[in-house]
């Protein structure tokens, strides 16, 4: 019987699931999925989680249940390409023919002292449900820090703004404008919303180091009574100390069969991989489904395509708050209500799907 391992449940791991499962799946097959808590989390709603705004069980998804599924909740310490070996935290080892790894990211701090010690997460859903305890215990009148103006930041300023009107939000972003990789109107209207609500955006920041209730802006100290850090992402580490090419996000750098050069028995998925596009959930999705094919191709002793058409990301939708929202659809910028709808009918079909 030939295994195929699969490490994290997230968006990539999933959707390989559902193709392999039922019919897909040789019988000399069986899968293994790793995961270190035993659902499926939709990360991509981790802010809201924080903000206090949705519970718990809204971010989570059953795991599918099949015969042939083996699912170890574990914590991994790292892989042997040469021995075909997963090292679990518990001393477990877990062999594997085919191996792919779709961890995930990790916060990344930029060398600022004291940013991983003093600040807060959402990255993890343990990590978003303490940054959750800490925002909603704050009394009123506290002031919160979000340094990192990206999506998630974004997301998380606007959403804590609505759940807790009564705590003072400052959004330090790097550039000009914020989301400046989006269009001058997008980053317009939205820096509106924010000005509305009453959200304070420090543009042009640079921080250089982080206290206990102290975020210093070019060296100048800010008090605030919590802060939290969405300002860049790197691979997992479990990818970052694999041997071979990684990008400066220290994500694997791989064949356009999304396998590492040197070992085509192991493909890199997601936000581990080194891909053209920012890290999302379509992309995982899109780079699984090309996986399922160089896999039940090869299962079936014929030749996977050299490469694959590039994968097509639908567009990028944010919320701010309940009841508006913004993104772009084929390019074209998109805002207000129409934007949020579209988000949470989104959300809404892939629970659906998969629950």
């Amino acid at each position: 019987m030939k295994s195929l391992v699969i490490l994290g449940g997230g968006y990539g791991g999933i959707r390989m699931l559902q193709r392999l499962l039922p019919n897909e799946l040789p019988d000399d097959v069986s899968i293994t999925l790793i995961d270190r808590v035993p659902y499926h989390c939709l990360k991509t709603e981790f802010y809201a989680l924080a903000a206090g705004t949705i519970s718990d069980q809204h971010v989570r998804v059953p795991f599918p249940d099949h015969p042939r599924l083996k699912i170890k909740y574990a914590e991994i310490t790292s892989v042997n390409l040469e021995k075909q070996e997963v090292y679990l935290k518990d001393g477990e080892t877990v062999k594997y023919d085919e191996l792919v790894i779709g961890l995930g990211c990790e916060d990344k701090y930029h060398n600022v002292p004291g940013a991983k010690e003093f600040t807060y997460s959402i990255q993890t859903i343990a990590k978003s449900r303490a940054t959750y305890q800490t925002l909603n215990n704050l009394p009123a009148g506290s002031s919160v820090a979000i340094v990192g103006a990206g999506l998630s930041g974004v997301e998380l300023a606007s959403e804590l703004s609505e759940s807790r009107s009564d705590l003072k939000i400052k959004l330090f972003d790097r550039g000009n404008h914020i989301l400046s990789s989006f269009s001058e109107r997008l980053s317009t209207y939205i820096e509106n919303w924010f000005d509305t609500h009453h959200v304070e955006i420090i543009n042009n920041a640079n921080i250089t180091r982080v206290e206990e209730g102290i975020l210093y802006n070019h060296d100048e100290p800010v008090s605030v009574d919590a802060i939290v850090w969405t300002a860049g992402i790197q691979a997992n580490k479990i990818v970052r100390d694999l041997p071979g090419e990684k990008d400066k996000m220290g994500r694997a750098v791989i064949s356009p069969r999304h396998h590492l050069p040197d070992y085509e028995n192991v493909f890199i998925l997601g936000d581990c991989a080194s891909l053209p596009h920012a890290p999302s959930a379509q992309l995982a999705e899109g780079q699984a489904e090309q996986i399922v094919q160089v896999l039940t191709m090869r299962w079936k002793g014929q030749e996977p395509p050299e490469y694959f058409p590039p994968i097509k990301l639908k567009g990028i939708l944010g919320s701010l708050g309940k009841k508006q929202g913004f993104g772009l659809l084929a390019e074209r910028p998109i805002t207000g209500r129409v934007a949020r709808l579209l988000k949470s009918g989104i959300l809404w079909m892939y629970k659906h799907h998969n629950g």
